[in-house]
């Protein structure tokens, strides 16, 4: 049995719920990973070794998402939301267009990453984390919208959804 461990009635170990583990003892952490990426994996009777499994990962490829943030909260003056808006684009060129009114924003930018989840959490972090530096408004983030590349091109071509980024740059709605 290992230190910190009980045992159980069927002879197995477990721990109650709250026990303190044994000064030293490890726990020993997994991840599961989900999706389309681990097409194909399966067990196929001679991988193990000891006690670890061996799998050769599959090889991830950072794709582009195309992003719409969308912003709103009390009004502001149009040229202090105006020169923040610029302010980002030039700390950050990745920027396809901003558009503005004194109490709202809506950025568009395409973002290189791992999944959808990646490319959302730098969206949400994005108006946070340059609120200060850019000098933008304190305002919330209201919407979001992160779709892949085929799914934006699709969109563009049926002629619906988000409208192609032109002109690029900073604009009143």
């Amino acid at each position: 049995m290992r230190p910190g461990a009980a045992a159980s009635r069927d002879g197995g170990t477990s721990r109650s719920v709250g026990a303190a583990r044994a000064v030293g003892e490890e726990c020993a952490l997994t991840s599961v990973a989900a999706g389309d990426t681990y097409e194909g994996d399966t067990y196929d009777g001679d991988v193990y070794e000891g006690d670890s499994y061996e799998r050769e990962e599959p090889v991830e490829v950072p794709r582009l998402w195309h992003v719409t943030l969308s912003v709103s909260g009390g009004e502001a003056p149009l040229k202090e939301v105006r020169r923040g808006l610029e302010q980002l684009a030039h700390d950050h060129p990745f920027l396809l267009t901003s558009r503005y009114a004194n109490d709202h924003a809506e950025i568009r930018y395409w973002e290189e990453a791992r999944d959808l989840h990646d490319a959302a959490a730098v969206a949400l972090r994005l108006w946070g984390e340059h609120r200060q530096t850019a000098k933008l408004p304190p305002w919330e983030i209201v919407g979001l919208e992160v779709i892949d590349r085929e799914t934006y091109h699709h969109r563009v071509a049926e002629g619906y959804g988000p409208l192609p980024a032109t002109p690029v740059g900073v604009h009143p709605f």
